[in-house]
C-alpha cells in the first residue's frame, strides 16, 4: 500500500514522499483492518514529522507511518467485534496517512448517518477533545463568555459550536480575515485579530464591565495572554500548544495569583487511558450534540486527492493558511461504491 513513512525526522515538510510499504497487521482481537477514505491534517501531525512532540522521545520513533486521524470502512473485525466490515467508521491512530489501516476499535466511532465520510474526518476526536475542555473540565455554563484562542483551527472550530451550544458568549480569536467569516459562520459572537495590538485589551471591551472572560479555551499555547483577558476567579484549559512549534510556554506564577485563576491541562489521550469510561462519557454527550444538529463540519477550501498531496497539505498547515481541517481524499471512490451498494439493496 502507499503510505507516507517517516524513516527519520525532517526539517522541510513539503520533502515527505510517498513510497510502498506493507499492509499493516491486526495486532489483537479488538483490532479493526480500516479501509482509508480520507485523513486530516492536524498539528500533531507537523511535529510527528519533525521529531519536536514530547512523544517523538518515547514511542514514536522511525519508522512510523506518518498522520493520526482518518474516516474509512471497516475492511475486517473479529467475530465479537460491534464493528461489522462494510460500515463507515471515523477515529484515531497513528498511521493515518496511508491507504490501510489496523486500530483498536475503542479508537473509532461509527459516521452519523448525516455525514460523508470526509465530514466525519474533518471533526475527527476534536470535538471530544472540546466537549471534554469546556464541559468536563471549565464547566462552562450558560450566559457565560468564553475567549477560544486559535478558533479558526481544528480543535477550535468545535470549540465555538460547543460554547455556543451551552448558551454562552464566544469571542474567538484568529489571525486574518477569512478566518474570521469562517468563525462567525459557526456561531462566534464577536472576532479579535490577535495581529492587532493590545488584543488582550480588546477582549476584555467586549466584556461587561470589561472585567474579562470567565473561560479561556487555550488550543495554541498562550496562557499568559489568556489570563489577561480572564475575569477574576476566571478557569484557563489548556489543550495544546499548536503556535509554538514544540517548545513549551514559561507561565509566571504569580499571573495566576493575582487572577486567582484555575489553569486546567487537559489531555484528552491520557484521560482515556487513565479512565476510559469518562472518555466514553465525553464522547457520548460530544455526539448528543452532533445528533441535535448543532454541530457543523469545517473543511478547508482546498482539496487535497491522494497520498502524495500529503506535501502540500503540510506546508500549508505550516504556513497557517488552512482553516478546520485540511482533509485529505486518500479514496473517496470507496465511500462512493459503499453508497451505491447500499442504493441497490
Amino acid at each position: 500500500m502507499k503510505a507516507i513513512q517517516i524513516d527519520k525526522f525532517v526539517t522541510d515538510l513539503g520533502s515527505v514522499t510517498p513510497k510502498d510499504v506493507p499492509s499493516p497487521k491486526p495486532h489483537s482481537q479488538k483490532a479493526l483492518y480500516i479501509k482509508i477514505t480520507h485523513a486530516a491534517v492536524t498539528h500533531v501531525d507537523l511535529l510527528y514529522a519533525q521529531g519536536l512532540h514530547q512523544n517523538n522521545k518515547r514511542h514514536v520513533q522511525p519508522p512510523f507511518v506518518l498522520g493520526t486521524e482518518f474516516s474509512g470502512i471497516v475492511i475486517s473485525a473479529s467475530p465479537s467485534s460491534s464493528f461489522k466490515p462494510g460500515k463507515r467508521v471515523f477515529g484515531g491512530g497513528l498511521g493515518s496517512f496511508a491507504e490501510e489501516i489496523c486500530v483498536d476499535e475503542a479508537s473509532v466511532r461509527y459516521v452519523p448517518q448525516q455525514w460523508n465520510n470526509a465530514e466525519a474526518c474533518a471533526v475527527g476526536a476534536s470535538g471530544a477533545v472540546s466537549y471534554g475542555a469546556l464541559v468536563d473540565v471549565a464547566n462552562v455554563k450558560r450566559g457565560e463568555v468564553v475567549l477560544v484562542l486559535g478558533a479558526s483551527g481544528g480543535l477550535g472550530v468545535m470549540a465555538v459550536q460547543i460554547a455556543k451550544a451551552l448558551g454562552a458568549k464566544v469571542i474567538a480569536v484568529v489571525g486574518d480575515a477569512e478566518k474570521a467569516d469562517v468563525v462567525r459562520r459557526i456561531g462566534a459572537d464577536a472576532v479579535v485579530d490577535y495581529h492587532d495590538d493590545k488584543w488582550e485589551d480588546k477582549v476584555r471591551d467586549l466584556t461587561p464591565e470589561n472585567q474579562g472572560v470567565e473561560v479561556v479555551y487555550d488550543s495554541i499555547g498562550a496562557v499568559e495572554s489568556g489570563i489577561k483577558c480572564l475575569k477574576y476567579r476566571g478557569r484557563v484549559v489548556v489543550v495544546g500548544f499548536a503556535a509554538r512549534g514544540g517548545k513549551m510556554e514559561n507561565v509566571r506564577a504569580n499571573r495566576i495569583l493575582l487572577k486567582s485563576a484555575m489553569v486546567h491541562g487537559y489531555r484528552f489521550g491520557e484521560d482515556g487511558r487513565h479512565d476510559p469510561q469518562r472518555t466514553n462519557n465525553v464522547w457520548d454527550g460530544f455526539m448528543k450534540l452532533v445528533d441535535s444538529g448543532k454541530i457543523q463540519p469545517v473543511i478547508y477550501k482546498e482539496e487535497y486527492r491522494g497520498v502524495e498531496a500529503v506535501p502540500q497539505a503540510l506546508k500549508d498547515a505550516e504556513n497557517h493558511k488552512s482553516w478546520g481541517r485540511a482533509v485529505l481524499r486518500i479514496d473517496d471512490n470507496a465511500e462512493n461504491e459503499l453508497q451505491r451498494q447500499k442504493s441497490r439493496l
